[in-house]
């Protein structure tokens, strides 16, 4: 009998931490990712679409997904993450893709798919909630038709990690993820509380795929730069791979301890754009609004993790 797929729309902004969940996620079998959305966060619109088509050719999944194409933010704040991810965000690998020609606008690319299975259709969102807000706006009834999102983002008792409040992807467009929070769509949101819990350190490097496999070429071009980074950055010798944790959340949810919270995002405070709140009060006057992500066994993920991408070198050999 035929296994059932999850249907997955995955919308990032790559980044190294990006391209290793796309890897895992575009050769797993309990996944169907009917589109990748580029969306601009830790690169420009136009190199997040670059990136995006760079891995998918670089990868050549068995299934090829749809791409939407990133348009600029005009309220864009100025973040420089050339640091950790490199000037082309994955780590100066120079990978090469041929030219999109029939470029179709991410937030359409969204609504699309959505409409084509209603109910089916997970959202991963690995960066700034920009084009699922504008997706709601472009069609407001797609919020009641989406099957889950899954929001890398925001912080619960951790701090900021852009700044002291916020975390990058909440402050870098805080009025579409407040748009996204405050919707109605059922929602998953995995802080930097539940990030933090789980390190990958530099013996991490030997448990990728051969260098004979396409996933292995790519990943053993991109990664040794974010070692080097956060070494020379923040004097560590862990790395954290926050978007994989999005991905590990759909495919293994037995892994994570959630709780139900009520989540808004400050907007507007000189301190404190971009941070997410979250009433715990007892009587709290709102209604939990999202589930959150609060424990990981981290162990058990990282053994998931490995053996995800072994599967991937394995089918790209």
């Amino acid at each position: 009998m035929r296994r059932m797929t999850r249907k997955v729309i995955i919308d990032c902004d790559p980044g190294i931490d990006d391209a290793v969940a796309l890897c895992l996620a575009l050769f797993d079998p309990q996944l169907e990712v009917v589109a990748i959305t580029a969306t601009e966060g830790n690169v420009s619109a136009d190199q997040s679409t670059r990136n995006v088509q760079a891995l998918v050719e670089q990868f050549d999944p068995p299934r090829y997904p749809r791409i939407g194409t990133a348009s600029p933010l005009e309220s864009a704040p100025a973040l420089n993450t050339r640091q950790f991810h490199g000037d082309d965000g994955l780590g100066n690998a120079g990978l090469q893709c041929s030219r999109l020609h029939h470029q179709h606008p991410s937030d359409k690319l969204i609504c699309d798919e959505v409409r084509a299975a209603p109910e089916q259709v997970t959202i991963l969102c690995f960066g700034p909630l920009t084009n699922l807000a504008r997706a709601f706006r472009r069609d407001p009834a797609i919020v009641a038709l989406v099957g889950r999102v899954v929001i890398m983002g925001g912080s619960v008792q951790a701090g900021g990690n852009i700044t002291a409040a916020a975390e990058f992807n909440m402050y870098f467009d805080p009025l579409s993820a407040r748009q996204v929070i405050r919707s109605g769509v059922t929602k998953t949101l995995l802080p930097l509380d539940l990030i933090q819990q789980m390190g990958v350190n530099l013996s991490f490097l030997e448990e990728l795929p051969s260098e004979h496999s396409r996933a292995g070429r790519v990943l053993r071009r991109i990664l040794p730069f974010m070692f080097r980074a956060y070494h020379q950055q923040l004097g560590q010798e862990s790395i954290v791979l926050h978007d994989v944790l999005a991905y590990l959340a759909v495919v293994h949810p037995e892994l994570f301890q959630n709780v139900e919270m009520c989540v808004d995002i400050e907007t507007r405070g000189e301190l404190t754009t971009g941070a997410t709140v979250f009433d715990r009060r007892p009587r709290a006057p709102n209604r939990p609004n999202s589930e959150v992500g609060i424990e990981i066994d981290a162990a058990a993920a990282l053994d998931c993790l490995i053996r995800g991408l072994q599967r991937a070198g394995q089918c790209t050999s």
